[in-house]
């Protein structure tokens, strides 16, 4: 913070000023480590970066570690657990090649909560602490890591308090009446509009107050008042009633405001016997509460020992506090006077809610600024009470704190910086853009990982397909995740459950309930191993270096699981290559705020630019803080290009303003204004233009409008480009289409060349054609909907490749140009001569002859392993078919198997001729496969099949005379239980399970150049 700011806090204390001290400070202070907020993570990081920098091999890649693999979040039902089941689900996960687990104690599908036996098996209870020695001890041997959740199922509670402790969740509920001109009102206060909660005994006459109807500020919903007439009558309350006479110049209403607990449990309760209760997340009272529990109850000194070898993180869920009032902690108004200088009493009528909905308003302007300033008091309370408090805690016990920080109207942006690991979720989120909120804190703040809460399908249990949870997270991963937390793996038993086993999500509410519980019940289970793969490589990568975006887009108000993206970028900007992550004010505290050449934060994202409109969540009002304006004049001075988008003449504060703020905001924004390296434009349709004239361009580019997603990562001068086309978000429709077009990618390394790192395979190959100039290398991309691609680009050598800087071709009429051991070659699946251009300048021609026809494989030998359940819940029984197709169909048109799940195993034999010699290969085509594929050649299994893709190169594997080609398939679960519990899934549609093609074999040939 500059002098000029310091000089004027003393003088004219703006609103904005105090949240930088209160907010801003301590995110600025934890970046330099005085809070010790995210030390353990950020040193991790580095080392662990340095470590790979140092050996950049294809082993990087191929084999990228447990530390990088996905995680499930692992459901059991409270504390009825078995140690030993413990030890064989920890040993289950590992073998599927995931790398941790996040326990929670989850059982909304129990409609008889007795069977929980919570009294003796309750969370935080002997059974539970001994279910986590046991799975924490068994990690720690397979040598993985196990999460604990913060409190039983969410938001974070624990027994031992009641509604009324200080420690609780609290609401400010109100009261009301209304009396006509001159009316009056003699008798108790008014009581709050909705009754307390069970539990709650005690509420609390907080304050009384009486003002005017205004009609010229009422809304369709709320009701006007004029807030010069608020007045205070809390003094002539005697003994809980009020005798008061309404002035004759309008009607008036009365308001009472109580503070009572909210008497919210956890989610599907009970937990626990004393029933727990959610704790107060805005006060050290409530944060206090979880961590006493966890000394006294949980903590034993195995579990402290263990926590140092086998534990990962500390995990807290999204803040889904429930109440009819408005969220509140007795320390709120002295809080708001702290950070804006003024009493939020008489301010109450216009953030006091009914039933989640605003009450009363009033004039429009005043009312936005008290609403900001509200929620960013709450913001800084739960930044420091909460986020702060647990974290420090944390690290205490060899943790790190891992959440998910939205639900309320809090700056989510400014707490995702301050926790180690930020986690965003597929199901509550409503697009891309909210992820990149969470990533904009996470890579400010100098973090790695930002997590996923991911693949959670309302109505998806037993129907959902690896191959739709892989179209789900491939855009997610083009946003900035880079860890995935798979929802779930439920905890195998129950009392009274039924086959396949206990769920914590279904059945819900009497039908299929949320996806998935995924485990060995599930028939898909055994080709798990193969995406747990390819996901690894596709963390290791994104977790490897530095996160780099294009622009910075600054959000006056921090909110994240809006759905609420940016003007011009969101729409228009992504299809074009640009990438942008989003900023709040405080962000703007953080050391790394800083210009060095043209980019802000340079040694973390390094946005080219900063982008500014007005606030989204307030009717796009052209508002901005003080303290923000300067930082924008600040970095602009610095060099850093701003693009401004409204009419910023008529900027107002975002808050309530002191006296003389506003015009001097508006000061500092013309100032702003004339900055050589600032454009404001009227129209978003104008942005592209501004960035032109600055000079910024992305670092992806493509000439034509695409689906094509992208996310760039920096390391010791290698870029590593994640590529997937995908979508803004899921519900977007109709399907993407493939794509097929050129792309331009910038490299930090003027001699770099690019790398194609296949995530299925863990395979490395030298790119060998393309086009390049001093700062960028142009290559070709295809792929399919969700399909993703990573390309790196780095010195000759970097994955163990011996080409040196030979030539490589910059265009040519093959299907495709490869360096093989024998050098540069071509391949096409057709016979003739084609023409390649090399990098030299020169041309060569190769000839390819007597390249096989292509040929559709149609009759199979299929043998099926019909699941269906056994004598037990969580035992199956296997019934077997087998039959001889003349045409693949789908097992739904199949009547043998038209209600079957399980595994198919489809065999054809293919005889080849003598035309078939050396320099052939051949592509498989699998064409529709539900759900999850292997194959084998000839006895030898393939690598990783591309799930969403599921083209194989059989290579040299195919040979003249007889070729035996093995399609192992596997189902979901649905279609057997919509017939063998239809009570629950007999509302689920008979889907299309196994190979259905078509089939090709496509034959190429392949020869040297030259």
């Amino acid at each position: 913070m500059n002098q000029n700011m310091n000089d004027h806090s003393a003088t004219h204390p703006s609103p904005g000023f105090r949240r930088r001290t209160l907010l801003g400070a301590a995110v600025a202070t934890a970046a330099a480590g005085a809070l010790d907020w995210g030390a353990p993570a950020v040193a991790a990081a580095d080392a662990s970066a340095d470590a790979v920098i140092e050996r950049f091999n294809a082993d990087f890649f191929a084999r990228p570690g447990r530390a990088v693999a996905p995680k499930f979040r692992w459901w059991w039902p409270d504390g009825l657990v078995q140690p030993d089941e413990i030890r064989r689900e920890i040993d289950q996960i590992a073998d599927a090649g995931f790398g941790g687990a996040e326990i929670a104690a989850v059982h909304h599908s129990v409609s008889d909560t007795s069977v929980l036996d919570t009294e003796r098996h309750g969370w935080g209870g002997a059974a539970w602490v001994a279910g986590v020695e046991a799975a924490l001890s068994q990690a720690a041997r397979r040598g993985i890591t196990v999460d604990l959740t913060i409190g039983p199922s969410w938001p974070a509670a624990v027994p031992g308090i009641t509604p009324d402790s200080d420690a609780a969740v609290k609401e400010l509920a109100y009261g009301t009446v209304t009396l006509a001109p001159g009316g009056s009102h003699s008798g108790p206060v008014p009581a709050p509009v909705y009754a307390a909660e069970a539990g709650v005994t005690k509420q609390e006459l907080l304050l009384v107050q009486a003002a005017r109807v205004d009609t010229a500020n009422s809304t369709r919903k709320e009701t006007g008042l004029a807030q010069d007439s608020v007045r205070d009558l809390t003094p002539a309350v005697k003994d809980g009633t009020l005798d008061w006479t309404a002035p004759v110049d309008g009607t008036y209403v009365l308001i009472s405001y109580w503070v009572r607990g909210s008497g919210q449990t956890p989610e599907a309760g009970p937990h626990t016997a004393p029933a727990a209760y959610v704790v107060d997340h805005f006060s050290a009272a409530g944060t206090r509460a979880v961590t006493d529990f966890w000394e006294a109850h949980i903590l034993t000194p195995a579990v402290r020992r263990l926590l140092k070898v086998s534990g990962g993180a500390l995990f807290e869920d999204s803040i889904e506090l429930e109440t009819d009032g408005l969220q509140w902690t007795p320390g709120l108004p002295e809080a708001f006077e702290k950070h804006t200088g003024r009493s939020l009493l008489p301010l109450l009528p216009a953030v006091v809610l009914g039933n989640s909905n605003q009450v009363f308003a009033f004039e429009a302007t005043a009312t936005r600024q008290i609403r900001h300033d509200f929620w960013e008091t709450v913001s800084t309370l739960y930044n420091q009470h909460h986020v702060t408090a647990l974290r420090t805690w944390a690290h205490g016990l060899g943790l790190e704190l891992r959440a998910q920080p939205y639900g309320l109207q809090t700056d989510s942006i400014a707490s995702a910086a301050l926790l180690d690991i930020p986690e965003g979720e597929s199901l509550g989120f409503k697009n891309l853009d909210d992820y990149r909120c969470l990533a904009g804190g996470r890579d400010m703040a100098g973090h790695t990982v930002l997590s996923c809460e991911a693949g959670a399908y309302a109505g998806g249990a037993y129907s959902t397909t690896w191959q739709k949870f892989l179209r789900t997270m491939g855009g997610a991963y083009a946003a900035g995740v880079n860890q995935t937390v798979v929802h779930g793996f439920s905890y195998a038993e129950l009392p009274g459950v039924d086959w396949p086993g206990y769920a914590a999500f279904t059945p819900y509410k009497g039908t299929a309930g949320y996806g998935e519980s995924w485990g060995p019940r599930h028939a898909t289970w055994k080709h798990v191993p193969d995406i747990a793969g390819c996901l690894s490589r596709v963390h290791r990568v994104l977790q490897t270096g530095r996160a780099r975006a294009d622009v910075a887009v600054f959000r006056q108000t921090g909110y994240s699981a809006t759905g609420i993206g940016a003007s011009w970028f969101t729409a228009s900007g992504i299809t074009s290559g640009w990438t942008h992550q989003f900023l709040s004010g405080p962000l703007l505290d953080l050391p790394s705020a800083t210009v060095r050449r043209g980019r802000l934060a340079p040694d973390g994202p390094a946005y080219k630019a900063l982008f500014v409109e007005g606030d989204f969540f307030y009717g796009s009002s052209i508002t901005l803080a003080l303290s923000d304006a300067r930082a924008l004049l600040r970095l602009t001075r610095a060099g850093l290009p701003i693009v401004l988008l409204g009419a910023w003449d008529t900027v107002v504060p975002s808050g309530v303003p002191d006296s003389g703020e506003t015009d001097e905001l508006q000061s500092v924004v013309a100032s702003l204004l004339a900055e050589p390296l600032v454009r404001r434009v009227a129209d978003k349709t104008a942005v592209p233009t501004a960035l032109a004239e600055l000079g910024v361009r992305p670092d992806v580019r493509y000439a034509t409008s695409s689906t094509l997603l992208n996310f760039h990562r920096v390391a010791d001068g290698v870029d590593y480009y994640y590529l997937c086309n995908g979508k803004h978000a899921e519900t977007v429709k109709p399907p993407v289409a493939a794509i097929d077009h050129e792309v331009t990618l910038s490299r930090t390394s003027g001699d770099g060349v690019p790398y194609l790192l296949d995530p299925w395979s863990g395979r490395v190959e030298r790119i060998a054609r393309y086009t390049e100039d001093e700062d960028t290398v142009t290559v070709r991309v295809a792929l399919q909907q969700a399909q993703m691609q990573i390309v790196a680009i780095g010195r000759p050598g970097l994955f163990g490749d011996r080409h040196g800087n030979r030539p490589h071709a910059v265009d040519s009429e093959a299907e495709r140009v490869r360096f093989t051991e024998d050098g540069l070659t071509v391949r096409a699946s057709q016979s003739g001569t084609y023409r390649t251009v090399l990098s030299q300048g020169r041309t060569v021609r190769t000839t390819l002859k007597d390249v096989p026809a292509v040929t559709e494989l149609t009759a199979w030998q299929l043998h099926v392993e019909d699941w269906r359940p056994g004598p037990t819940a969580t035992r199956t029984t296997v019934v077997e078919h087998d039959l001889d197709l003349d045409a693949l169909l789908p097992w739904s048109q199949i009547p043998a198997l038209a209600d079957v799940s399980g595994i198919g195993r489809y065999r054809t034999t293919v005889t080849l001729g003598e035309g078939w010699s050396g320099g052939h290969g051949a592509y498989l085509q699998l064409g529709t496969v539900t759900d999850t594929c292997r194959v084998t050649v000839n006895g030898h299994r393939l690598d990783p099949v591309d799930q969403i893709r599921p083209v194989v190169d059989l290579g040299g594997l195919l040979r003249q005379g007889r070729n035996v080609i093995e399609v192992e398939v596997a189902t979901p679960l649905a279609n057997r239980l919509r017939v063998g519990d239809p009570a629950v899934y007999g509302g689920l549609a008979r889907a299309a399970y196994g190979l259905m093609g078509p089939v090709r074999l496509v034959p190429y040939g392949e020869a040297r150049i030259g």
